[in-house]
Protein backbone atom coordinates (compact mmCIF):
# COMPACT_ATOMS: atom_id res chain seq x y z
CA UNK A 1 0.00 0.00 0.00
CA UNK A 2 1.42 3.40 -0.50
CA UNK A 3 1.47 5.74 2.13
CA UNK A 4 0.82 8.61 0.09
CA UNK A 5 -2.99 7.73 0.06
CA UNK A 6 -2.96 7.91 3.29
CA UNK A 7 -2.83 11.24 5.69
CA UNK A 8 0.11 10.99 8.28
CA UNK A 9 -1.52 11.55 11.35
CA UNK A 10 1.22 10.46 13.98
CA UNK A 11 4.42 7.71 13.02
CA UNK A 12 1.65 5.20 13.92
CA UNK A 13 -1.67 6.67 12.91
CA UNK A 14 -2.98 7.35 9.59
CA UNK A 15 -6.40 8.71 7.68
CA UNK A 16 -7.91 7.98 4.85
CA UNK A 17 -9.99 11.05 4.35
CA UNK A 18 -13.99 10.77 3.96
CA UNK A 19 -14.46 10.19 0.09
CA UNK A 20 -17.78 9.34 -2.22
CA UNK A 21 -20.20 6.69 -0.59
CA UNK A 22 -18.03 7.05 2.88
CA UNK A 23 -19.49 8.14 5.71
CA UNK A 24 -16.53 8.43 8.16
CA UNK A 25 -13.21 8.60 7.86
CA UNK A 26 -10.73 5.02 7.60
CA UNK A 27 -8.20 5.25 10.33
CA UNK A 28 -5.13 2.85 10.10
CA UNK A 29 -2.55 2.36 13.12
CA UNK A 30 0.63 1.17 11.74
CA UNK A 31 4.31 2.51 11.17
CA UNK A 32 5.50 2.89 7.74
CA UNK A 33 6.64 -0.22 6.96
CA UNK A 34 3.52 -2.31 7.91
CA UNK A 35 1.37 -0.06 6.16
CA UNK A 36 3.25 -0.38 3.15
CA UNK A 37 3.28 -4.69 3.47
CA UNK A 38 -0.42 -4.51 3.21
CA UNK A 39 -2.35 -4.98 0.05
CA UNK A 40 -4.09 -2.17 -1.85
CA UNK A 41 -7.28 -4.30 -1.01
CA UNK A 42 -7.00 -3.21 3.01
CA UNK A 43 -7.87 0.31 2.00
CA UNK A 44 -10.42 -1.09 -0.01
CA UNK A 45 -12.03 -2.64 2.68
CA UNK A 46 -11.79 0.20 5.42
CA UNK A 47 -13.54 2.36 2.79
CA UNK A 48 -16.20 0.29 1.87
CA UNK A 49 -16.74 -0.13 5.78
CA UNK A 50 -16.97 3.34 6.21
CA UNK A 51 -20.04 3.82 3.73
CA UNK A 52 -22.11 1.34 6.00
CA UNK A 53 -25.32 2.61 7.52
CA UNK A 54 -25.26 3.98 10.95
CA UNK A 55 -21.09 3.41 11.67
CA UNK A 56 -20.14 6.12 13.84
CA UNK A 57 -16.63 7.53 14.52
CA UNK A 58 -14.40 5.54 11.91
CA UNK A 59 -13.26 2.57 10.16
CA UNK A 60 -10.52 1.38 11.85
CA UNK A 61 -7.66 -1.15 11.01
CA UNK A 62 -5.08 -2.63 13.25
CA UNK A 63 -1.45 -2.96 13.10
CA UNK A 64 -1.60 -6.72 11.83
CA UNK A 65 -4.67 -5.79 8.93
CA UNK A 66 -4.59 -7.68 6.06
CA UNK A 67 -7.50 -9.07 3.50
CA UNK A 68 -10.85 -10.45 4.67
CA UNK A 69 -14.00 -11.30 3.60
CA UNK A 70 -16.00 -8.00 3.44
CA UNK A 71 -14.12 -6.58 6.40
CA UNK A 72 -10.19 -6.57 6.26
CA UNK A 73 -8.83 -8.97 8.87
CA UNK A 74 -8.21 -6.51 11.71
CA UNK A 75 -11.12 -4.11 10.98
CA UNK A 76 -12.96 -2.25 13.66
CA UNK A 77 -16.32 -0.51 13.45
CA UNK A 78 -19.39 0.17 15.63
CA UNK A 79 -22.77 1.09 14.67
CA UNK A 80 -25.46 3.34 16.27
CA UNK A 81 -28.59 0.64 17.60
CA UNK A 82 -31.07 2.51 15.52
CA UNK A 83 -29.53 3.12 12.42
CA UNK A 84 -26.70 0.71 11.96
CA UNK A 85 -26.35 -2.79 11.09
CA UNK A 86 -24.83 -5.36 11.83
CA UNK A 87 -22.72 -8.16 9.36
CA UNK A 88 -21.61 -11.05 9.61
CA UNK A 89 -18.90 -10.57 7.19
CA UNK A 90 -18.24 -8.15 9.99
CA UNK A 91 -17.24 -11.27 12.89
CA UNK A 92 -16.16 -13.48 10.44
CA UNK A 93 -16.60 -16.83 9.87
CA UNK A 94 -14.95 -18.19 13.11
CA UNK A 95 -16.92 -16.76 15.56
CA UNK A 96 -15.48 -16.23 19.21
CA UNK A 97 -12.22 -17.48 17.70
CA UNK A 98 -9.99 -16.31 20.81
CA UNK A 99 -6.63 -16.61 22.96
CA UNK A 100 -6.38 -18.16 26.96
CA UNK A 101 -3.53 -18.16 28.45
CA UNK A 102 -2.89 -20.52 31.74
CA UNK A 103 -0.45 -20.04 34.41
CA UNK A 104 1.82 -23.38 35.31
CA UNK A 105 3.20 -22.22 38.26
CA UNK A 106 6.16 -23.88 36.56
CA UNK A 107 9.51 -23.02 35.28
CA UNK A 108 11.81 -23.98 32.22
CA UNK A 109 14.09 -25.83 34.49
CA UNK A 110 11.30 -27.86 35.85
CA UNK A 111 9.83 -28.42 32.10
CA UNK A 112 12.93 -29.24 29.95
CA UNK A 113 13.63 -32.39 31.06
CA UNK A 114 9.81 -33.72 30.73
CA UNK A 115 8.94 -31.66 27.57
CA UNK A 116 8.62 -34.22 25.12
CA UNK A 117 6.69 -36.61 27.31
CA UNK A 118 4.20 -33.65 27.84
CA UNK A 119 4.37 -32.57 23.75
CA UNK A 120 3.26 -36.61 23.33
CA UNK A 121 0.69 -36.15 26.19
CA UNK A 122 -0.46 -33.17 24.71
CA UNK A 123 -1.11 -34.12 21.54
CA UNK A 124 -2.81 -37.74 22.77
CA UNK A 125 -5.25 -35.68 24.85
CA UNK A 126 -6.03 -32.69 22.52
CA UNK A 127 -8.01 -33.45 19.29
CA UNK A 128 -6.08 -31.05 16.78
CA UNK A 129 -6.74 -30.92 12.90
CA UNK A 130 -9.53 -30.31 10.05
CA UNK A 131 -12.80 -32.61 11.47
CA UNK A 132 -11.43 -33.54 14.84
CA UNK A 133 -13.87 -34.89 16.71
CA UNK A 134 -13.80 -35.47 21.01
CA UNK A 135 -14.97 -37.91 23.53
CA UNK A 136 -17.97 -35.63 24.15
CA UNK A 137 -21.09 -36.05 22.40
CA UNK A 138 -24.00 -33.46 22.95
CA UNK A 139 -27.93 -34.45 22.20
CA UNK A 140 -29.96 -31.82 21.43
CA UNK A 141 -31.42 -30.54 24.70
CA UNK A 142 -27.44 -30.52 25.99
CA UNK A 143 -26.41 -28.83 22.85
CA UNK A 144 -28.31 -25.55 23.85
CA UNK A 145 -28.12 -25.96 27.45
CA UNK A 146 -24.09 -25.44 26.13
CA UNK A 147 -25.35 -22.33 23.59
CA UNK A 148 -26.73 -20.70 26.52
CA UNK A 149 -23.88 -21.30 29.30
CA UNK A 150 -21.19 -21.05 27.37
CA UNK A 151 -17.94 -21.76 29.66
CA UNK A 152 -20.78 -21.62 32.98
CA UNK A 153 -22.30 -24.59 31.50
CA UNK A 154 -18.73 -26.40 31.06
CA UNK A 155 -17.72 -25.83 34.60
CA UNK A 156 -21.36 -27.13 35.37
CA UNK A 157 -20.51 -30.27 33.86
CA UNK A 158 -17.16 -30.88 35.76
CA UNK A 159 -14.77 -29.43 33.34
CA UNK A 160 -12.83 -26.40 35.16
CA UNK A 161 -13.63 -24.54 38.37
CA UNK A 162 -15.44 -21.23 39.20
CA UNK A 163 -12.81 -19.08 40.00
CA UNK A 164 -11.84 -19.64 36.15
CA UNK A 165 -15.19 -17.50 35.52
CA UNK A 166 -13.60 -14.03 36.55
CA UNK A 167 -10.64 -13.95 34.07
CA UNK A 168 -13.08 -15.64 31.12
CA UNK A 169 -14.49 -12.17 28.48
CA UNK A 170 -18.25 -11.69 29.44
CA UNK A 171 -17.49 -13.76 33.28
CA UNK A 172 -18.01 -16.99 30.69
CA UNK A 173 -21.51 -16.97 29.23
CA UNK A 174 -22.55 -14.33 26.91
CA UNK A 175 -26.17 -13.17 27.23
CA UNK A 176 -28.78 -12.63 25.14
CA UNK A 177 -27.64 -16.12 23.57
CA UNK A 178 -30.44 -18.04 21.05
CA UNK A 179 -29.75 -21.55 20.70
CA UNK A 180 -33.47 -21.59 18.85
CA UNK A 181 -31.60 -19.10 15.94
CA UNK A 182 -28.89 -22.04 15.50
CA UNK A 183 -29.70 -24.32 12.18
CA UNK A 184 -29.73 -27.95 12.91
CA UNK A 185 -27.15 -28.41 10.34
CA UNK A 186 -25.02 -25.98 12.27
CA UNK A 187 -25.73 -27.95 15.84
CA UNK A 188 -24.86 -31.05 13.95
CA UNK A 189 -21.38 -29.72 12.87
CA UNK A 190 -20.82 -29.06 16.32
CA UNK A 191 -22.19 -31.90 17.84
CA UNK A 192 -18.81 -34.02 18.26
CA UNK A 193 -16.12 -31.04 18.30
CA UNK A 194 -16.47 -30.10 21.53
CA UNK A 195 -12.98 -29.91 23.14
CA UNK A 196 -11.22 -29.79 19.67
CA UNK A 197 -8.52 -27.37 18.88
CA UNK A 198 -9.53 -27.87 14.82
CA UNK A 199 -7.67 -26.88 12.08
CA UNK A 200 -5.60 -23.64 10.14
CA UNK A 201 -3.92 -21.33 12.54
CA UNK A 202 -5.70 -22.77 16.19
CA UNK A 203 -3.44 -23.94 18.51
CA UNK A 204 -2.06 -25.01 21.85
CA UNK A 205 1.32 -23.66 22.94
CA UNK A 206 3.79 -23.84 26.17
CA UNK A 207 5.31 -20.72 26.16
CA UNK A 208 8.10 -19.38 28.30
CA UNK A 209 8.34 -15.66 29.09
CA UNK A 210 11.28 -14.11 28.40
CA UNK A 211 11.06 -10.69 28.78
CA UNK A 212 9.32 -8.57 30.98
CA UNK A 213 8.60 -4.89 29.83
CA UNK A 214 6.06 -4.02 32.57
CA UNK A 215 6.72 -5.62 35.66
CA UNK A 216 3.88 -3.96 37.74
CA UNK A 217 1.68 -5.07 35.70
CA UNK A 218 3.35 -8.52 34.88
CA UNK A 219 3.67 -8.93 38.56
CA UNK A 220 -0.11 -8.12 38.89
CA UNK A 221 -0.58 -10.89 35.72
CA UNK A 222 1.52 -13.60 37.85
CA UNK A 223 4.26 -13.39 35.15
CA UNK A 224 7.88 -13.66 36.11
CA UNK A 225 10.86 -14.34 33.65
CA UNK A 226 11.32 -18.15 32.94
CA UNK A 227 8.15 -18.93 33.86
CA UNK A 228 6.20 -21.29 31.36
CA UNK A 229 2.39 -20.60 30.63
CA UNK A 230 -0.09 -22.17 28.01
CA UNK A 231 -2.05 -20.44 25.42
CA UNK A 232 -4.88 -22.05 23.16
CA UNK A 233 -6.34 -20.60 20.25
CA UNK A 234 -9.29 -21.97 18.66
CA UNK A 235 -12.52 -20.95 18.28
CA UNK A 236 -16.55 -21.74 17.41
CA UNK A 237 -15.76 -24.91 15.17
CA UNK A 238 -17.66 -25.89 12.21
CA UNK A 239 -20.94 -24.25 14.52
CA UNK A 240 -19.58 -20.48 13.83
CA UNK A 241 -18.98 -21.10 10.36
CA UNK A 242 -22.20 -22.76 9.48
CA UNK A 243 -23.64 -19.82 10.92
CA UNK A 244 -21.70 -16.95 9.12
CA UNK A 245 -22.29 -19.09 6.36
CA UNK A 246 -25.78 -19.15 6.58
CA UNK A 247 -26.50 -15.70 7.67
CA UNK A 248 -23.83 -14.16 4.96
CA UNK A 249 -27.09 -15.19 2.73
CA UNK A 250 -29.68 -13.80 3.89
CA UNK A 251 -27.75 -10.74 4.84
CA UNK A 252 -27.12 -10.38 0.75
CA UNK A 253 -31.21 -10.75 0.41
CA UNK A 254 -32.11 -8.21 3.48
CA UNK A 255 -29.56 -5.73 2.84
CA UNK A 256 -31.20 -5.20 -0.83
CA UNK A 257 -34.82 -5.57 1.13
CA UNK A 258 -33.90 -2.88 3.25
CA UNK A 259 -32.84 -0.31 0.74
CA UNK A 260 -28.86 -0.72 1.44
CA UNK A 261 -26.21 -0.33 -1.13
CA UNK A 262 -23.31 -2.32 -1.07
CA UNK A 263 -19.94 -1.68 -2.40
CA UNK A 264 -19.39 -5.32 -1.85
CA UNK A 265 -21.58 -8.30 -1.87
CA UNK A 266 -19.43 -9.70 0.55
CA UNK A 267 -20.49 -6.36 3.29
CA UNK A 268 -23.71 -8.42 3.53
CA UNK A 269 -25.49 -6.80 6.60
CA UNK A 270 -28.67 -6.32 7.84
CA UNK A 271 -30.44 -3.78 9.96
CA UNK A 272 -29.75 -3.92 13.99
CA UNK A 273 -32.90 -3.31 14.87
CA UNK A 274 -34.66 -5.95 11.86
CA UNK A 275 -35.50 -9.75 12.59
CA UNK A 276 -32.79 -10.93 10.08
CA UNK A 277 -30.25 -8.85 11.95
CA UNK A 278 -31.78 -9.93 15.68
CA UNK A 279 -31.69 -13.55 14.88
CA UNK A 280 -28.45 -13.24 13.67
CA UNK A 281 -27.06 -11.86 17.15
CA UNK A 282 -28.79 -14.37 18.79
CA UNK A 283 -27.34 -16.93 16.60
CA UNK A 284 -23.87 -15.68 17.41
CA UNK A 285 -23.43 -14.99 20.67
CA UNK A 286 -24.66 -18.83 21.50
CA UNK A 287 -22.06 -19.30 18.86
CA UNK A 288 -19.54 -17.12 21.36
CA UNK A 289 -20.52 -19.15 24.25
CA UNK A 290 -19.57 -22.47 22.06
CA UNK A 291 -16.26 -20.79 22.03
CA UNK A 292 -15.99 -19.99 25.47
CA UNK A 293 -17.30 -23.84 26.17
CA UNK A 294 -14.78 -25.37 23.73
CA UNK A 295 -11.87 -23.56 25.52
CA UNK A 296 -13.15 -24.32 28.86
CA UNK A 297 -13.30 -28.63 28.15
CA UNK A 298 -9.64 -27.54 26.36
CA UNK A 299 -8.25 -25.95 29.51
CA UNK A 300 -9.92 -29.07 31.70
CA UNK A 301 -7.93 -31.61 29.16
CA UNK A 302 -4.71 -29.50 29.08
CA UNK A 303 -4.82 -29.65 33.13
CA UNK A 304 -5.36 -33.13 33.14
CA UNK A 305 -1.92 -34.10 30.68
CA UNK A 306 0.07 -31.90 32.48
CA UNK A 307 -1.05 -33.55 35.72
CA UNK A 308 -0.45 -36.69 34.47
CA UNK A 309 3.22 -35.93 33.47
CA UNK A 310 3.73 -33.22 36.64
CA UNK A 311 1.57 -34.46 39.23
CA UNK A 312 0.37 -31.70 41.53
CA UNK A 313 0.36 -29.34 38.88
CA UNK A 314 -2.19 -26.62 39.15
CA UNK A 315 -2.71 -24.29 35.76
CA UNK A 316 -4.74 -20.91 36.83
CA UNK A 317 -6.19 -18.90 34.18
CA UNK A 318 -4.29 -15.49 33.24
CA UNK A 319 -7.28 -14.44 30.88
CA UNK A 320 -9.33 -15.78 27.78
CA UNK A 321 -10.73 -12.98 25.34
CA UNK A 322 -11.68 -13.23 21.71
CA UNK A 323 -11.33 -11.68 17.77
CA UNK A 324 -14.30 -11.91 15.81
CA UNK A 325 -17.55 -11.07 17.70
CA UNK A 326 -20.27 -8.22 17.60
CA UNK A 327 -20.54 -6.50 20.95
CA UNK A 328 -22.70 -4.25 22.40
CA UNK A 329 -20.20 -1.80 24.72
CA UNK A 330 -20.60 2.04 26.14
CA UNK A 331 -18.30 4.16 24.57
CA UNK A 332 -17.38 8.01 24.27
CA UNK A 333 -18.79 9.24 20.61
CA UNK A 334 -18.82 12.69 19.65
CA UNK A 335 -18.43 13.52 23.44
CA UNK A 336 -21.05 11.37 24.93
CA UNK A 337 -21.51 8.01 26.66
CA UNK A 338 -23.58 5.95 24.44
CA UNK A 339 -24.69 2.08 23.79
CA UNK A 340 -22.99 0.68 19.88
CA UNK A 341 -22.21 -2.59 18.39
CA UNK A 342 -18.32 -2.97 17.92
CA UNK A 343 -17.59 -5.63 15.39
CA UNK A 344 -13.88 -6.59 16.10
CA UNK A 345 -12.96 -9.02 13.01
CA UNK A 346 -8.79 -10.46 14.05
CA UNK A 347 -9.29 -7.51 16.59
CA UNK A 348 -8.76 -7.90 20.39
CA UNK A 349 -11.11 -6.40 23.36
CA UNK A 350 -8.87 -4.43 25.21
CA UNK A 351 -10.62 -2.37 27.92
CA UNK A 352 -8.18 -0.21 29.90
CA UNK A 353 -7.95 0.18 33.90
CA UNK A 354 -10.65 1.28 35.74
CA UNK A 355 -13.27 -0.31 33.10
CA UNK A 356 -16.68 -1.73 35.07
CA UNK A 357 -16.63 -4.97 33.23
CA UNK A 358 -13.05 -5.93 34.12
CA UNK A 359 -12.63 -8.03 37.50
CA UNK A 360 -11.71 -6.66 40.91
CA UNK A 361 -7.77 -8.57 40.57
CA UNK A 362 -7.25 -6.78 37.22
CA UNK A 363 -9.37 -3.45 37.43
CA UNK A 364 -6.13 -0.73 38.11
CA UNK A 365 -4.41 -2.62 35.52
CA UNK A 366 -6.63 -2.93 32.87
CA UNK A 367 -7.53 -6.10 30.48
CA UNK A 368 -4.36 -8.44 29.45
CA UNK A 369 -4.87 -8.28 25.99
CA UNK A 370 -2.85 -11.89 24.24
CA UNK A 371 -1.35 -11.51 21.00
CA UNK A 372 -0.50 -15.06 19.76
CA UNK A 373 2.14 -15.59 17.64
CA UNK A 374 3.15 -18.50 14.21
CA UNK A 375 4.57 -21.29 15.86
CA UNK A 376 7.88 -20.57 15.74
CA UNK A 377 8.05 -16.91 16.77
CA UNK A 378 6.85 -14.85 20.14
CA UNK A 379 3.81 -14.68 21.16
CA UNK A 380 2.83 -11.31 23.81
CA UNK A 381 0.88 -10.67 26.35
CA UNK A 382 -0.20 -7.01 26.76
CA UNK A 383 -2.26 -4.22 29.01
CA UNK A 384 -5.37 -2.16 27.46
CA UNK A 385 -5.08 1.45 27.84
CA UNK A 386 -7.24 4.34 28.30
CA UNK A 387 -6.07 5.73 24.98
CA UNK A 388 -7.36 2.64 23.29
CA UNK A 389 -10.76 3.38 24.78
CA UNK A 390 -10.93 6.78 23.55
CA UNK A 391 -9.37 6.14 20.25
CA UNK A 392 -10.59 2.98 19.11
CA UNK A 393 -13.14 1.65 20.90
CA UNK A 394 -11.23 -0.49 23.02
CA UNK A 395 -9.21 -2.40 20.61
CA UNK A 396 -6.25 -3.99 19.65
CA UNK A 397 -4.37 -6.23 17.08
CA UNK A 398 -4.84 -9.83 17.45
CA UNK A 399 -1.72 -11.60 15.77
CA UNK A 400 0.95 -11.31 12.99
CA UNK A 401 -1.07 -11.68 10.81
CA UNK A 402 -0.93 -13.27 6.87
CA UNK A 403 1.51 -12.12 4.85
CA UNK A 404 0.47 -14.91 2.45
CA UNK A 405 -2.26 -16.59 1.48
CA UNK A 406 -2.43 -21.08 2.53
CA UNK A 407 -1.97 -22.01 -0.89
CA UNK A 408 1.21 -20.15 -1.38
CA UNK A 409 2.70 -21.12 1.63
CA UNK A 410 1.81 -24.19 0.76
CA UNK A 411 4.06 -24.11 -2.58
CA UNK A 412 6.84 -22.42 -0.44
CA UNK A 413 7.87 -24.41 2.80
CA UNK A 414 7.40 -28.27 3.36
CA UNK A 415 5.68 -29.40 6.53
CA UNK A 416 8.55 -32.00 7.56
CA UNK A 417 11.54 -29.60 6.90
CA UNK A 418 9.34 -26.46 9.46
CA UNK A 419 8.98 -29.18 11.76
CA UNK A 420 12.91 -30.04 11.80
CA UNK A 421 14.05 -26.69 11.17
CA UNK A 422 11.94 -25.30 14.42
CA UNK A 423 13.29 -28.91 16.54
CA UNK A 424 16.88 -27.38 15.88
CA UNK A 425 15.62 -24.58 17.81
CA UNK A 426 14.11 -26.68 20.68
CA UNK A 427 10.62 -26.17 19.37
CA UNK A 428 8.43 -29.43 19.23
CA UNK A 429 5.75 -29.66 17.07
CA UNK A 430 3.16 -31.91 17.07
CA UNK A 431 0.32 -32.48 14.66
CA UNK A 432 -1.85 -34.44 12.45
CA UNK A 433 -1.29 -32.54 9.15
CA UNK A 434 1.99 -31.73 7.36
CA UNK A 435 0.73 -30.05 4.78
CA UNK A 436 -1.66 -27.72 7.75
CA UNK A 437 2.17 -27.00 9.03
CA UNK A 438 3.75 -25.94 5.64
CA UNK A 439 0.63 -23.72 5.59
CA UNK A 440 1.09 -21.99 8.68
CA UNK A 441 5.19 -21.94 8.51
CA UNK A 442 6.00 -18.55 10.42
CA UNK A 443 7.34 -17.40 7.53
CA UNK A 444 3.82 -16.81 6.04
CA UNK A 445 2.95 -14.24 8.52
CA UNK A 446 3.96 -10.37 9.50
CA UNK A 447 7.04 -10.14 12.00
CA UNK A 448 4.32 -10.24 15.22
CA UNK A 449 6.95 -7.76 17.11
CA UNK A 450 6.63 -5.34 14.72
CA UNK A 451 3.29 -5.62 14.95
CA UNK A 452 3.22 -5.50 18.85
CA UNK A 453 5.31 -2.56 18.54
CA UNK A 454 2.95 -0.88 16.85
CA UNK A 455 0.19 -1.48 18.78
CA UNK A 456 2.41 -0.21 21.51
CA UNK A 457 3.57 3.16 20.44
CA UNK A 458 0.05 3.87 18.99
CA UNK A 459 -1.14 2.75 22.75
CA UNK A 460 -3.61 0.78 21.86
CA UNK A 461 -2.58 -1.46 24.24
CA UNK A 462 0.90 -2.20 26.13
CA UNK A 463 3.50 -4.54 26.03
CA UNK A 464 3.90 -6.23 29.07
CA UNK A 465 5.74 -10.37 28.49
CA UNK A 466 6.97 -11.63 25.55
CA UNK A 467 6.63 -15.59 25.42
CA UNK A 468 8.69 -17.82 23.42
CA UNK A 469 7.86 -21.19 22.41
CA UNK A 470 8.55 -24.77 23.20
CA UNK A 471 5.69 -26.98 22.23
CA UNK A 472 2.84 -26.36 19.67
CA UNK A 473 0.13 -29.05 19.43
CA UNK A 474 -0.94 -27.56 15.53
CA UNK A 475 -4.11 -28.07 14.35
Amino acid sequence: MDPGRLKRISDYQWQLPTAGPMRVPGVIFADEALIRSMDDKVLEQVANVAALPGIVKASFAMPDAHWGYGFPIGGVAAFDPEEGVVSAGGVGFDISCGVRTLLTGLTYSQIEPVKRLLADTLFERIPAGLGSTGALRLASLEMDAMLRGGARWAIDQGYGRRDDLDRIEEGGMMAGADPDQVSDAAKRRQRDEMGTLGSGNHYLELQRVVEIYDRTTAEAFGLRPGDIVVSIHCGSRGLGHQIGTEFLREMAISAREAGITLPDRELACAPIRSPVGERYLGAMRAAINCALANRQILTHLTRAAFRTVLPGTELSLLYDVSHNTCKVETHVVDGKAREVYVHRKGATRAFGPGHPDLPLALYATGQPVLIGGSMGTASYVLVGTSKSMTEAFASACHGAGRSMSRHAAARQWHGRKVVDDLAGRGILIRSPSLRGIAEEAPGAYKDVSAVVDAADHAQLARKVARLEPLVCIKG
